[in-house]
């Protein structure tokens, strides 16, 4: 046994968390490496297809529809972080509960925990974990509130140029801020893993394995990943001109 003051920490344990912190911190710049080497990735399709609307939505006269889709964007991205802060409320209720959450919770067959510090170290990661998503989904709703601006901010009347230009600038804000909000919806796929340590560190090695794993399938081997990767080809071959 590894002793860290009075908490013990077995090798398996040690491990599980060195897992753990693998795959919740280098996922992201894993997949950003695999996509540059070819193959479909959702996150990386969707940044041409972002840029192709954003392009779009300069040259329209009337953009209410698309104030009424980065609208819809906005409120499912304040759902997702109003449901993180409750759980992130959840978690630390019980993690500052005392003596009695512990022995509630430990008195439970099914969870492994050796000591009260090993159950607050359990907890807090999931707590650290949601609140990092928290912090993703705070960021991504700011940066789309700036995106609602610069769509207002284009002026309906000016030239192929001018459009495209505003368009690739209003892209350069949608893109990071659809990131952020991808990232604390990813948290919550982590936030999971962390809680299944609560169930000894095999469980915790396979939540965090099997979250990832999902991830990563759903990035570039699902049917949206492949339809979303059609929809770039199409947008970035030149159209045929008329006639032809």
């Amino acid at each position: 046994m590894i002793e860290l003051g009075p908490l013990d920490l077995s090798p398996l344990n040690v491990a599980a968390l060195g897992v753990f912190a693998v795959c919740w911190l280098f996922y992201q710049p894993l997949l950003n490496l695999l996509s540059r080497r070819g193959g479909a990735a959702i996150n990386t399709d969707l940044m041409i297809v972002r840029g192709a609307w954003m392009h779009n939505m300069a040259r329209r006269e009337g953009r209410f529809m698309d104030g009424q889709l980065l609208a819809q964007t906005l409120t499912s991205s304040t759902f997702f972080a109003s449901s993180n802060l409750i759980l992130i409320a959840a978690a630390a209720s019980v993690l500052f509960g005392g003596q009695a959450s512990f022995h509630n919770v430990s008195s439970l067959e099914v969870i492994r925990t050796s000591s009260r510090l090993l159950f607050q170290a359990q907890l807090g990661l999931v707590v650290l974990t949601l609140a990092r998503g928290l912090l993703d989904f705070i960021w991504g709703i700011r940066q789309l509130n700036y995106v609602l601006a610069a769509i207002g901010a284009i002026p309906e009347r000016a030239d192929d140029a001018a459009h495209h230009a505003y368009g690739d600038a209003a892209a350069r804000i949608l893109n990071p801020a659809l990131h952020s909000v991808n990232s604390g919806v990813r948290g919550y796929y982590f936030a999971l893993a962390a809680a299944a340590w609560l169930f000894g560190p095999i469980a915790f090695i396979a939540a965090t394995l099997g979250a990832t794993g999902l991830l990563f399938w759903r990035q570039r081997r699902s049917s949206a990943a492949y339809a979303i990767a059609d929809l770039r080809k199409l947008l970035e071959t030149p159209a045929e001109p008329p006639g032809r």
